[in-house]
């Protein structure tokens, strides 16, 4: 079982994981299809709903545990496509199809990295792999679930297009439900306390609000207000106008203190978190994994898109091939030299660190 073999087959498998459908919550033939990967190569692995994870053959509890994670669910395409999403299209060393960069490259180069490392002894790290489910939604059955189910996890390696620079940072994420509330009444008679125009202010205070504090890696705290409702019919000013805040929190912050100066600031009648548990994440740059992929030649970055990173207690390095800007795009695709590229640049990262 050379790299080469590794890589070859690693490749069929993302064309079958492109042709089989596996958005979020319905990943369980694309799960199926992982199962057979590892049944071919010998791998004993375990299935836990639509995540299938193995560890190391001579796995040692004595050792620190590092995980290899992606995904194997996907968005839904949108309508721009103009070739079959569900189709692995290979065309100018591009490999097209639903998923095919947003995270099905990265996941099977980090499988094929797991099995070429799979039956060594005495390495210095226990590998735990994890091809994880419901990652595109942040649902409750994904890698967050499998926390408790695996191993203790010392760092974590995440497979996400980087370009196979190393993100050695993440904002978190925390959408904010927001009411302006006024004085319901019929469009003909005077109203000072219209809901609709005290919005225009809370919009421009949403719009020029800054965190104080900035990083040097990810940079300010993001807010951008996404979606506004209000009103039902022509002749009726409503009683209150809903707002929807998409917050991206630097490693400045905990997203309970991101919280807590919103409800503090913000011009609204109420402004609630739907959730505090997609924080930033980030990994030392002294840990031996920066210094090692930095010492073969790979930049350092502050990513703003989130990741199962923001489910991980422990350091966490995102790192993999292709390129985040093509994820959810229309005709996505990955280049097959950068599944070959990648995959040498795990391995030879790898080696430096666990070998």
């Amino acid at each position: 079982m050379t790299l080469s073999e590794l890589t070859n087959d690693a490749i069929f498998l993302l064309k079958k994981l492109i042709e089989t459908e596996s958005f979020s919550s319905d990943e369980d033939r694309t799960a199926s299809l992982i199962e057979d990967w590892f049944k071919r190569y010998k791998v004993a692995y375990k299935r836990t709903k639509n995540n299938v994870w193995a560890i190391n053959k001579n796995f040692d509890e004595r050792k620190p545990t590092l995980l290899l994670n992606s995904h194997h669910d996907t968005v839904k395409p949108n309508a721009a496509y103009t070739k079959d999403p569900f189709k692995a299209i290979i065309e100018d060393g591009k490999l097209y199809g639903l998923g095919s960069n947003d995270a099905g490259g990265c996941l099977v180069s980090l499988i094929a990295v797991f099995t070429y490392f799979y039956n060594e002894s005495d390495l210095k790290y226990n590998l735990v792999i994890v091809a994880s489910a419901e990652e595109e939604s942040s649902g409750p059955n994904g890698l967050n679930s499998m926390l408790s189910v695996i191993p203790k996890v010392d760092v974590a390696i995440v497979g996400e297009p980087t370009l196979m620079n190393l993100a050695i940072a993440e904002k978190g994420l925390v959408v904010f439900d927001a009411k302006v509330t006024g004085t319901p009444s019929h469009a003909a008679h005077p109203n000072e306390n219209n809901c609709i125009y005290k919005t225009i202010k809370a919009l421009q205070w949403f719009k020029d609000f800054k965190f104080e504090k900035s990083s040097e890696v990810l940079g300010d705290v993001k807010l951008t207000v996404t979606q506004i409702n209000g009103g039902t019919q022509h002749n009726v000013v409503p009683a209150e106008v809903d707002l929807v805040i998409d917050v991206r929190v630097n490693d400045k912050y905990t997203n309970k203190e991101v919280t807590e100066i919103l409800q503090k600031l913000a011009p609204c009648n109420s402004i609630i978190p739907r959730s505090l548990r997609l924080n930033s994440s980030s990994i030392p740059v002294d840990h031996e994994l920066v210094k090692a992929g930095i010492a073969i030649g790979r930049s350092t970055y502050g990513s703003p898109t989130l990741s199962d990173q923001a489910v991980l207690t422990c350091p966490s390095l995102k790192l993999g091939p292709g390129d985040s800007t093509r994820s959810h795009s229309a005709d996505e695709f990955i280049y097959i030299n950068e599944i070959e590229e990648g995959i040498k640049i795990y391995v030879e990262l790898l080696n430096r660190v666990i070998a």
